[in-house]
C-alpha cells in the first residue's frame, strides 16, 4: 500500500497543474532549457512572432494616434492554439522570448493571445543559457517592459509607412513592382552607390618612392627616403624621381646615422566582441557574410550537444552593442588566466571597456564571450561542426584576450642623412607578448623585427637604391563587415538589423557580390538616385540616426510612441505626394542594342529578381540576355548537336540566365554548362558551373537530377587526407583556401596568393 501511495504523490507532483510553461521564441533552445529546469517545467516554442499587421494594408489608423491592429499569422495559429491549451493547463507561464525591444515585442503579442489571466504570465530574460541565468531568470521575474513593445513597434510602423507609401510611386514610375525602399536599407544603398561614385569619378595620380638598401654587420635592411631639407618629400614622375637618384649614387655620397629613437609603448588588448565586431572579425578572419556569422552565433547559444553534458549554450546572447561582461565571468576569466597562463599575464587591475559615462543604447546587456571558459574551443572540437569550432574560437579567444595583460613593444626609428635627403627605417620588437599569447586582431597587421645596433655618426654601405612607381588608389568598394562599421559609426539601424539590412539589398538585385566586395547593380544605382532626388529625409544619414535615437527615447520613457510617428508622418506625407507629381517614368537603359531588332536594351527584372536585358521593343520583339552579354554577337548560331526529344536541328541562344540549345522544330531547350574538370564525388559525372534563379553560381553534377550533387563553392581536384572528402576552394584578399566539403571536417589548407 505504501508503495502504491508513493507512486500516486510522483504522478501527482508531475502533473501538468503543477507544472510551469516556459515559451521561448525557437525550437532550438528547448532542450538545453528542459536539461536546466527539469521536469516541473514544459517548455515550448512561439517560433519567432506570432502575430503581425494584415497584409496589403497599413495594419494601423492614423488618425487615431496610430494605433496598431494586429491578426495571427495563418501559419501560426496552430502554435497558438497549443501554446493556449498548455497555458491553460500549467499553474504558471514564463515569457521567455530574446532579451532586446523584438524579444520584448514577441513576449507582449504571446500574452496578448494567451486566453489566462495576466496574473499567472511573467517575463523572463536571460543573455545566456546557462544553468545560473535561466534559474535566476525564473525567480527574478518581471511584468512586460510596456516602453521596449512601444519602441519596437513605432519601428515597425516606421518601416511599414516607407515601405507601403514609396514602393508603390517607385513600382509605377520604374515599371517594375519587385522595388521596395526600406527605411535603413535604403540608406544603406546609398552609402553603396555614393562609395561606387567616388570609385568611378577617380582619377589616379602618379607618384613615386625610393629604398636603400643598406648593409651593416652583415645583414641588409631598407629605409625609406622620407624627407627633403626636413620637409616631406613628394615626387610626382619618373624624372624628379631619376634626378634624386642619380645624385645619391655619386661616389662621394656618404648615408650617416643622425637620429635613433627608441620608445617602448604598450598595447592593450581589444575589448570582447559586440555584434558588429564580431561580424567584421568573422568575415575577415574566416571569410563568414554577416548573416551566415550570425545563423551560427545563433546556433552556439541557443545549444550544442556536449556529450555527456547534453546541449549546452556556449556563448551569451549574440546580439549586443555592449562591452560589458558580468563580475562572475571576469572571475572565471582570471582564474583561468593565473591558471594557464601564470600570474604575469594577467593585468594588475582587472581590463574594463565600458566608459563610465557613455550611454549605452538598447541591447546593451552583455558582450558575446563563452558562457565557460573553461570549455577551451580544442576541448569541444569534436562535438561543434568546423564552422560551429572556428567561430567559438574566434569568441573564446578574443574574450580571454581581453582580460589579459598588455603586450609591451619596443618602438626603434633610425634616421640616416644623406646631405639634404633624409631616409627612415624603424622595426618594432615584442618585449612581452601578453594578451597576445592569445588572440591577435585581423587588424594587427605589424610585424615584429630586429635591427641591427646602430650608433650616431656612423657610415652606412648603399648596396642598391630601388625607385618604384605607384599610382593612388580609389576608395575600396564595401564589404559586408566594412558597410557595418560604417552603418555603426553613423548611428544607423542597430545590432539586430545589420544582417538584415545586408541580406535584403541583395536579395532584391540592388547589390551584387564582386571580388568579395558590395557592387550595386544598374537598378540599385537608378533607385538609390531616384530616392536621394525625391525622398531626401528617408535616405539622409543623419536623419536616419537622429530616428534610431528617437527609438531609444521611447523605450527609455523619454518620448511619446504616437507623436514621434505623427511629427514623421505629416511632412512624410507630402514628400510622397511631391514625388508621385514630380518623378518622372524610368527606363533604365542598358546602352547596348538588341541584336534582332536594332532597338535598345533595357534593364528589366525577374519574378526572382535576377536582373537581364530585355528589348525595349516588346512584345513585338522578345529578345532577353544576361546583363553582361555580348550583344554584338548573333543572337542564334547553329550548332551540329541534335535534339533529344524530335531529333531535329538546334541553335545556340543566349537567355537571361546564360546560353542554351532550342530545337528549330519543337522548341525543346536545354541548358549548356561549362565543365570545370572535377569529377563528382557522389557518381563520377562532371562538376559543372550553374546557376540560381536569383543569378548566383553555383556547382552541380551534369547528370542531374539522378545525381543531387551541389556546392556554392568551387571544388577542386584534391580529395581531403583527414576524411577524404572533396576540398572547396575559398578566396581572401590575403590568401586562397582549400577547405573540405564535410561540415565535420575542419580541415584547412592554405595556398597563399602572389
Amino acid at each position: 500500500m505504501a508503495k502504491t501511495s508513493e507512486k500516486k504523490e510522483t504522478k501527482k507532483k508531475t502533473s501538468k497543474k503543477d507544472k510551469a510553461l516556459v515559451i521561448v521564441e525557437s525550437p532550438a533552445k528547448t532542450k538545453t532549457i528542459r536539461k536546466i529546469l527539469g521536469d516541473d517545467y514544459i517548455i515550448e516554442a512561439s517560433y519567432g512572432h506570432i502575430r503581425d499587421f494584415p497584409p496589403k494594408v497599413l495594419g494601423f489608423d492614423v488618425s487615431n494616434d496610430f494605433q496598431p491592429v494586429y491578426e495571427v499569422i495563418p501559419e501560426k495559429k496552430q502554435v497558438v492554439k497549443n501554446l493556449n491549451t498548455l497555458a491553460k493547463e500549467c499553474s504558471k507561464v514564463y515569457l521567455a522570448s530574446d532579451p532586446d525591444r523584438e524579444g520584448e515585442a514577441i513576449a507582449w503579442h504571446v500574452r496578448e493571445v494567451l486566453d489566462v489571466p495576466d496574473s499567472k504570465i511573467f517575463r523572463i530574460e536571460f543573455n545566456e543559457i546557462t544553468p545560473k541565468a535561466i534559474i535566476n531568470a525564473v525567480e527574478n521575474y518581471r511584468s512586460i517592459d510596456a516602453q521596449k513593445v512601444k519602441a519596437q513597434q513605432t519601428r515597425q510602423i516606421l518601416d511599414r509607412l516607407v515601405g507601403y507609401k514609396i514602393s508603390p510611386v517607385l513600382w509605377e514610375k520604374m515599371r517594375n513592382n519587385r522595388l521596395s525602399a526600406g527605411r535603413v536599407q535604403s540608406v544603406a544603398l546609398r552609402m553603396i552607390c555614393e562609395r561606387e561614385e567616388l570609385i568611378d569619378a577617380f582619377v589616379p595620380q602618379e607618384y613615386w618612392t625610393i629604398t636603400a638598401d643598406f648593409e651593416k654587420d652583415k645583414k641588409t635592411y631598407s629605409a625609406e627616403l622620407v624627407k627633403y631639407k626636413n620637409k616631406k618629400v613628394e615626387i610626382h614622375s619618373k624624372e624628379e624621381s631619376d634626378e634624386i637618384v642619380n645624385f645619391l649614387q655619386q661616389k662621394d655620397r656618404k648615408f650617416i646615422v643622425d637620429k635613433i629613437t627608441t620608445k617602448n609603448t604598450t598595447k592593450r588588448p581589444q575589448p570582447p566582441f559586440i555584434t558588429s565586431t564580431l561580424q567584421r572579425e568573422a568575415s575577415n578572419k574566416l571569410s563568414y557574410g554577416v548573416s551566415k556569422t550570425m545563423q551560427i552565433a545563433q546556433k552556439l547559444y541557443e545549444g550544442v550537444d556536449i556529450g555527456q553534458d547534453g546541449p549546452t549554450g556556449l556563448i551569451t546572447y549574440m546580439r549586443t552593442d555592449s562591452v560589458r561582461i558580468s563580475d562572475d565571468a571576469r572571475d572565471a576569466a582570471k582564474e583561468y588566466i593565473l591558471k594557464n597562463y601564470g600570474e604575469k599575464y594577467y593585468p594588475e587591475k582587472p581590463n574594463i571597456y565600458v566608459k563610465g559615462n557613455s550611454k549605452q543604447v538598447q541591447d546593451a546587456h552583455e558582450a558575446i564571450r563563452p558562457t565557460y571558459i573553461d570549455k577551451t574551443p580544442e576541448s569541444l572540437k569534436k562535438y561543434l561542426t568546423s564552422e560551429q569550432y572556428r567561430l567559438y574560437k574566434l569568441i573564446w579567444e578574443r574574450f580571454t584576450a581581453s582580460q589579459c595583460q598588455n603586450a609591451l613593444i619596443e618602438n626603434t626609428s633610425v634616421e640616416i642623412l644623406a646631405d639634404d635627403y633624409t631616409f627612415r627605417v624603424g622595426a618594432s620588437k615584442l618585449l612581452f607578448d601578453g594578451f597576445m599569447k592569445v588572440y591577435t586582431s585581423s587588424e594587427d597587421t605589424e610585424e615584429y623585427s630586429d635591427l641591427p645596433a646602430f650608433k650616431s655618426g656612423e657610415e652606412q654601405k648603399l648596396k642598391k637604391l630601388n625607385p618604384k612607381q605607384h599610382f593612388t588608389q580609389p576608395p575600396p568598394r564595401f564589404s559586408e563587415a566594412t558597410l557595418v562599421k560604417a552603418l555603426e559609426e553613423y548611428g544607423i539601424g542597430r545590432p539586430s538589423t545589420y544582417a538584415p539590412i545586408i541580406s535584403k539589398i541583395q536579395t532584391k538585385g540592388y547589390v551584387e557580390k564582386f571580388e568579395k566586395a558590395l557592387k550595386p547593380t544598374v537598378l540599385g544605382k537608378t533607385l538609390s538616385a531616384q530616392l536621394t532626388e525625391h525622398f531626401k529625409d528617408i535616405v539622409d544619414y543623419d536623419f536616419t540616426a537622429a530616428m534610431e535615437n528617437k527609438l531609444d527615447d521611447i523605450a527609455e520613457d523619454k518620448l511619446v510612441w504616437y507623436k514621434v510617428l505623427r511629427d514623421f508622418y505629416e511632412p512624410f506625407v507630402q514628400t510622397v505626394n511631391a514625388a508621385k507629381e514630380n518623378m518622372k517614368k524610368i527606363v533604365i537603359d542598358s546602352g547596348k542594342t538588341c541584336p534582332n531588332c536594332g532597338k535598345p536594351f533595357v534593364v528589366r527584372t525577374s519574378r526572382w529578381g535576377t536582373q537581364f536585358l530585355g528589348c525595349s521593343g516588346y512584345p513585338e520583339c522578345k529578345t532577353m540576355m544576361p546583363l553582361n552579354a555580348d550583344t554584338t554577337e548573333p543572337q542564334e548560331k547553329p550548332v551540329e548537336e541534335k535534339c533529344e526529344k524530335c531529333g531535329g536541328d538546334m541553335v545556340a541562344k543566349t537567355g537571361p540566365y546564360g546560353p542554351y540549345y532550342e530545337c528549330i522544330a519543337c522548341k525543346n531547350r536545354k541548358s549548356i554548362s561549362k565543365s570545370i574538370g572535377v569529377k563528382c564525388p557522389k557518381c563520377g559525372g562532371d562538376i559543372v558551373v550553374k546557376k540560381s534563379k536569383r543569378g548566383r553560381v553555383f556547382y552541380g553534377c551534369n547528370k542531374y537530377p539522378s545525381c543531387d550533387f551541389v556546392s556554392w563553392d568551387e571544388p577542386v581536384n584534391e580529395k581531403c587526407p583527414e576524411c577524404n572528402s572533396i576540398l572547396v576552394k575559398k578566396v581572401t584578399k590575403k590568401a586562397e583556401k582549400y577547405v573540405c566539403s564535410n561540415k565535420d571536417c575542419s580541415y584547412v589548407k592554405e595556398i597563399k596568393n602572389d
